[in-house]
């Protein structure tokens, strides 16, 4: 597996502890999810303004949010063996978090900001993976998969 990590902003100091955040959780969902360990993920980290310009250009919401996802294997859902498919693919996607907003999320939630971000990456990374929560049985198997990694790497509730 291939993280990459670009901090693109410069309101929330980007600390050791975080980075660590960001690899365990991508590190289990690729155990997890059976994600072959080829393929490439991107994490950008971002503030408000940034993603507010990518929620408006891709989303038409003219506001910020606290992450966005751009999946690259679009032509078919995932799948354990998708990869052999397209073995040319080797990019699965990437994710771009408003630090700034997670740091106001954990805030408002009452915990860490390296839980918030957790809690983002994973969510960022099950989109990829095809998840969704625009109905109710799928917010409730999203959600409680998002719990178990996030309990996993001890940033539970």
């Amino acid at each position: 597996m291939s993280i990459s990590i670009s901090n693109q902003q410069d309101k929330i100091p980007f600390t050791r502890e975080l980075e660590e955040t960001i690899l365990k959780v991508t590190e289990i969902v690729f155990a997890r999810e059976a994600i072959p360990p080829n393929l490439e993920l991107a994490i950008v980290l971002s503030d408000d303004r940034e993603i507010r310009k990518l929620n408006r250009e891709y989303r038409d919401i003219d506001s910020p949010t606290d992450v966005l996802s751009f999946a690259y294997r679009l032509d078919s859902p995932w799948e354990p063996g998708y990869d052999d498919l397209f073995p040319e693919e080797e990019a699965l996607g990437d994710i771009v978090i408003s630090l700034e907003r997670a740091k106001v999320q954990g805030e408002e939630f009452g915990h860490s900001l390296a839980r918030e971000l957790g809690f983002l990456v994973v969510h960022g990374l099950y989109h990829l993976l095809g998840y969704e929560h625009q109905d109710p049985e799928g917010e409730k198997l999203m959600r409680a998969k998002e719990e178990e990694i996030l309990s996993l790497v001890g940033l539970g509730r």
